[in-house]
């Protein structure tokens, strides 16, 4: 239940005065239907009235407050185009007044010749005359206080304009009620933080351009509410997870003696301490959530294995859930082949399984004869049933939210261990955010004997000089991949369409030119990738459908055409399905133009390194955190006030707060802990409270 103190902050905006349902409907656009919403929506500049220059001295396009003398009206003949004028002028020098599309005797009241007024709004100049469209206020003298002094200017919505929506936060402030403080005084003392009701309306009632910075003191307070609401949260979580009773799976070592000596190679440092956690996790009474991160040709794949070969050996089962069919069918060939000769029963479950050979699968699933599954999705679809499901692998795990990793992991009979994987090197800050219920394991080397990739940044003028490259490379025995942005050609954007080049590439190196794009059928683009895996394709003409998990060791030559649309993290992810095998290979960045310095920065930055982890922080730098991973996919949540950009150094230390916090109150029993409640539910993230056993 929420706190009744928060109830009119939750009350429907139509509750304001002057907001019906139609100006409702328009706020819900861009902000929401609560007056919650409004206290989030902070302005973005301000308008400053406070100079009050003679005419004289008014520096062009200056915003002024003058006190003016009304000299004469000059209206226009009625059906003329012509704009109202009205003269006016001080000690110092005269202003003319414009009006279009005026109404005269509306103007004749406001401004009656030979009276003063105070006329306020943006000096311009025409023909050596100053010249003021029409102005923001125009009140008698004795109405000084009705022009303020210092404006917020809103995000707005067609429909709404800067007045009402000032006017409609003004209102929505009059409801704040002081709140218990749920900060802990001495970091607020410390950072010079405002009391939570005060930093509101600061935030709302900026005076200078520096108080509209995420890091003056109201913004960067309201940030880390936000942000320790959200660490809160996902601490309660990571605890309701560890105290769910797991089944202890203990390490027996034969299967993985097995396997290492089936390996060609040997394990990294990172590689052995990721397992080393992992099976800390396991052998606890309760279940595991762990995210691996590792960049790409890090070895993921064989830590997942070594991890579900425990389940086995404890006479269980393991799953292995991958995004597509393409990665699904490839997990499976991986793992046969690094299991070869070993007892092990691997099955691979997708949509593409239909009738006897599907419930064979299934059958044999349920009575335990399998002992790891690997699929997509579907294979927690109801009539998956397993024998005894103890340990999941989730790859590409960045478009899962909390909740669906908190409804996966219950999937099994009891509370099943889940490890959680990804090849997109995630900022730290990203990681506290959207994976801060899960521990984090990090694979940051690459095995023995990987080269790093040659990257070169090449105009896409000259395209003929990178195909006759090509050609020599082909009779070589290499193969190649071509990412276009595009499927189909557009008249809008002159970028490269996948298929018009194909057809281009196609005409110089005949069929061995093959199409992958996501518009394609499932089955359609399994079987080009199958034949550019097994060598009957040399060129794969592709969008970034092959950005992840694609494992083609024979390809060397990665070539990314308009390589300045796409984003950092994207283009590392394309560039590692090449230098997978020992020999030397090469990404070609083609660019078409580099105007833009973030476009040009990007294409330096991977031309400088190779390390995901550092190209995802300058990811975030460059795009911020929407973007890099988008927010709606990525299971991100949806900040409202903070951003990781601006205030992401605060995140850490909202983590350890919130640690702290759960450490000594883990009910949130406190007068400290019951404010910190009422924090949770005014961000909505009621998920943390709903976990807690009291209250």
């Amino acid at each position: 239940m929420r706190p009744e103190i928060l109830y009119p902050f939750f009350a429907d905006t139509v509750s304001l005065p002057g907001v019906g349902g139609r100006i409702a409907s328009l706020l819900e656009k861009i902000l929401g239907r609560k007056l919650a919403d409004i206290f989030w929506h902070l302005p973005v500049d301000i308008i400053d009235r406070r100079a009050c220059p003679p005419l004289s001295e008014i520096k062009y396009d200056q915003i002024v407050t003058v006190k003016v003398t009304i000299d004469k009206h000059d209206a226009p003949p009625r059906g003329s185009r012509r704009p109202y004028r009205v003269w006016c002028h001080d000690d110092s020098g005269s202003l003319q007044l414009i009006f279009f599309h005026a109404k005269g005797d509306y103007i004749l009241r406001q401004l009656p010749v030979g009276e003063e007024r105070l006329i306020s709004g943006k000096i311009e100049v025409f023909n050596e005359q100053l010249q003021m469209s029409h102005p923001d206020y125009m009140v008698s003298p004795d109405k000084q206080d009705d022009i303020p002094d210092v404006e917020p200017v809103y995000p707005l919505t067609a429909g709404i304009s800067g007045k009402v929506m000032t006017k409609i936060v003004r209102g929505a402030l009059e409801k704040l009620v002081p709140l218990p403080e749920w900060q802990d005084i001495s970091l607020r003392s410390r950072e010079g933080w405002p009391p939570w009701m005060a930093a509101v309306k600061a935030a709302h009632m900026p005076q200078s351009h520096g108080d509209l910075q995420m890091n003056s003191p109201a913004r960067a307070r309201l940030a880390y509410d936000e942000f320790l609401a959200n660490q809160l949260a996902l601490e309660i979580m990571r605890r309701h997870n560890q105290k769910k009773k797991g089944r202890s799976l203990k390490v027996r070592g034969a299967l993985r003696a097995q396997l290492l000596k089936n390996l060609p190679y040997q394990l990294t440092n990172a590689q052995t301490r990721s397992i080393s956690e992992i099976e800390k996790d396991l052998a606890a009474p309760y279940a595991m959530m762990r995210l691996l991160q590792g960049d790409v040709g890090s070895g993921k794949t064989v830590v997942a294995l070594l991890a579900m070969l425990i389940a086995v050996e404890n006479n269980a089962q393991a799953a292995m859930i991958a995004p597509t069919e393409i990665l699904a069918r490839q997990h499976y060939v991986s793992l046969l082949d690094m299991t070869a000769g070993m007892d092990i029963n691997i099955a691979v479950l997708t949509g593409r399984d239909k009738g006897r050979a599907r419930k064979k699968i299934l059958d044999d699933l349920q009575s335990g004869e399998i002992d790891i599954l690997v699929g997509t999705h579907a294979l927690f679809q109801k009539d998956v049933i397993y024998h005894d499901l103890v340990f999941a692998v989730v790859d590409e795990q960045h478009r899962f939210g909390v909740e669906q990793r908190m409804a996966l992991s219950a999937k099994g009979r009891g509370a099943m261990d889940m490890l959680a994987m990804t090849a997109t090197p995630i900022p730290r800050t990203l990681t506290l955010t959207a994976y801060g219920d899960m521990d984090g394991s990090r694979l940051d080397e690459k095995p023995p004997g990987r080269k790093p990739v040659d990257t070169r940044i090449i105009p896409l003028g000259r395209l003929d000089d990178v195909v006759q490259g090509i050609k020599r490379a082909l009779a070589g025995g290499n193969r190649a991949f071509w990412i276009c942005p595009l499927v189909e050609e557009s008249e809008v954007l002159d970028l490269a369409a996948a298929e018009q080049r194909h057809r281009h590439l196609e005409q110089i190196f005949g069929p061995r030119v093959g199409l992958v794009h996501g518009k394609m059928k499932s089955k359609e683009k399994d079987d080009v990738m199958t034949r550019f895996i097994s060598g009957d394709i040399d060129i794969l003409v592709a969008t970034t459908v092959v950005e992840v998990g694609v494992n083609v060791p024979e390809a060397t030559i990665m070539i990314i055409e308009h390589a300045e649309r796409f984003g950092l993290s994207q283009l590392h992810q394309l560039r590692g399905r090449v230098g997978r095998g020992l020999a030397q290979s090469t990404c070609l960045l083609l660019y078409g133009n580099l105007s833009g310095t973030a476009a040009k920065a990007r294409l330096e930055i991977m031309r400088e390194t190779e390390d995901g982890f550092r190209i995802a922080e300058e990811d975030l730098r460059l795009r911020g955190a929407g973007e890099l991973l988008g927010t709606r996919q990525s299971g991100m949540p949806d900040f409202k006030v903070a951003t990781l950009e601006e205030n992401g150094q605060l995140i850490g230390v909202a983590r350890d707060d919130a640690r702290l916090i759960m450490e000594k109150d883990p009910e949130l029993k406190s007068e400290r802990g019951q404010a910190l409640r009422i924090l949770l539910y005014l961000f909505e993230r009621d998920e943390g409270v709903k976990y807690l056993t009291s209250g």
